[in-house]
């Protein structure tokens, strides 16, 4: 890095907040995937008036900037693959306000979610987006990546909350986008823009979002399925029966097994499949679905169907339902996530899609995830030293992807495209769809500074 570039940088943030040691820029050279590509430096800004003017330096000296929140993502969207600058925005952590008489709260980027929610939920406010991170993920990578989780099935994931974004643009300026308006229709909705960008449109600094009213009741459920065929054919079949759950989650044998062992809970290893069903609503209306519920898994040949007698055994459930990574990730040294979704009709089919590809690449494949909205998030458990292995991974992955657009899904429910799944976004847009994508990153960012190396900046490094 130029020193004279470097000096105008610490002027703004300090010393303390810029990162130049080898083994300190090291540790931002990752993400929750196994690329890696070291920054020239990281710097650390407490507001929106240093991120402003970090990026107009870089802007004058054509450095590439990459933001960052946790680094929980999926995709490489956080891995500085071309250097440059990483701008770290945990320092903007402040949920700025929650208002409870209009619906809104006010959030910067560096909040983690579970501390945003415990906030909106002590205003007796609800905001359902929930991904499984949600304890080390922030709130504006949730908005770079729209982040989904298991109450998408019934409220819509990050997008659907999203109501106006302060941006600094790449020559750092700012624009706001949207208001406090559910409904603004003052011209195009820029702020749908910047909700799966990852980045590569500006830096997202301050963040509006709506609530809505807590569920006065709600209740979870667990079936239980000698083949897993039947526990898809449940999911699509519910999903047309006119009661839509809160959540409705599918765990797979392997998983099961692995989850078990891993928390020693009291889960069926031996059955093929377990769903787990959340509803809610008023009480009347929750004892209503309950029973629905239950004649639909029943009539897809469920073994049993559990409803838990009380929050401890929800609560337990939920748990085991957010420790699959952890748990699968045990059984061996890499775990390669996908999230390739189909429409809620065709799971059945994708489902054995995976079982057959897993079985042609002799791969261990788990299936688990948000099975109400089509994502069945296959995990390759493999091992990424073994390179023939690897290179039989890579396959299954294309072939995954296939399948998917094959049955009118897409390429990612909630992980974003990143770095990893770029070479493929074109099969997905078509030409003149991926043409379109790269003329508006053109128009915001002429230097392809934001986060190069991502979405519609095409590479064809196709390694997992």
């Amino acid at each position: 890095m130029n020193q004279a570039v470097l000096s105008k940088l610490k002027a703004i943030v300090g010393e303390n907040h810029i990162l130049t040691e080898f083994e300190d820029r090291y540790c931002y050279s990752f993400d929750s995937t196994f690329i890696n590509s070291m920054p020239d430096l990281v710097i650390q800004p407490g507001s929106r008036d240093e991120i402003a003017a970090i990026c107009r330096i870089a802007y004058a000296n054509d450095i590439p900037v990459v933001t960052r929140g946790a680094a929980t993502g999926l995709s490489g969207g956080a891995v500085p693959v071309k250097g440059g600058i990483v701008i770290e925005t945990t320092r903007l952590n402040k949920v700025l306000e929650v208002n409870t008489s209009n619906f809104y709260a006010i959030v910067e980027p560096g909040t983690i979610t579970q501390d945003y929610l415990a906030a909106v939920d002590k205003a007796g406010l609800f905001y359902p987006p929930d991904p499984a991170s949600s304890k080390m993920s922030t709130i504006g990578g949730n908005i770079a990546e729209c982040a989904g989780g298991p109450h998408g099935v019934k409220y819509g994931i990050t997008r659907d909350y999203v109501l106006g974004l302060e941006v600094v643009l790449p020559d750092g300026s700012i624009v706001q986008t949207g208001n406090l308006i559910d409904g603004d229709m003052s011209g195009p909705d820029w702020t749908m823009l910047y909700c799966g960008s990852e980045g590569t449109l500006g830096v997202i600094t301050k963040i509006m979002l709506k609530l809505t009213h807590k569920p006065q009741a709600k209740q979870t459920m667990m079936a239980t399925f000698s083949a897993i065929e039947d526990a898809a054919t449940t999911v699509s079949t519910m999903m047309a029966s006119g009661v839509i759950p809160t959540t409705l989650e599918i765990m797979d044998n392997m998983t099961i097994r692995a989850v078990e062992n891993f928390l020693n809970i009291g889960l069926p290893i031996e059955a093929g499949a377990i769903l787990l069903i959340e509803v809610d609503g008023d009480p009347q209306a929750v004892e209503k679905h309950v029973q629905h519920v239950l004649k639909v898994c029943n009539d897809c040949n469920a073994s049993s169907v559990k409803v838990a007698k009380t929050a401890q055994e929800a609560d337990g459930l939920w748990k085991a339902r957010r420790s699959v990574s952890p748990a699968c990730g045990k059984l061996n040294p890499t775990k390669i996530s996908e999230d390739a979704t189909v429409p809620r009709s065709r799971i059945p089919e994708m489902v054995s899609a995976v079982q057959a590809i897993a079985k042609k690449y002799n791969l261990k494949m788990v299936i688990f995830g948000h099975a109400g909205d089509g994502n069945l998030h296959p995990n390759i458990l493999s091992n990424k030293h073994d390179k023939e292995e690897m290179a039989r991974v890579e396959k299954a992955v294309e072939e995954l992807f296939q399948v998917a657009l094959k049955l009118g899904g897409t390429l990612s429910g909630e992980h974003g495209i990143g770095y990893l799944k770029a070479p493929f976004l074109v099969w997905e847009t078509g030409e003149e769809g991926f043409k379109f994508g790269k003329d508006v990153k053109q128009a915001v960012d002429p230097k392809s500074l934001m986060n190069p190396g991502k979405m519609f900046d095409y590479h064809d490094d196709k390694a997992v």
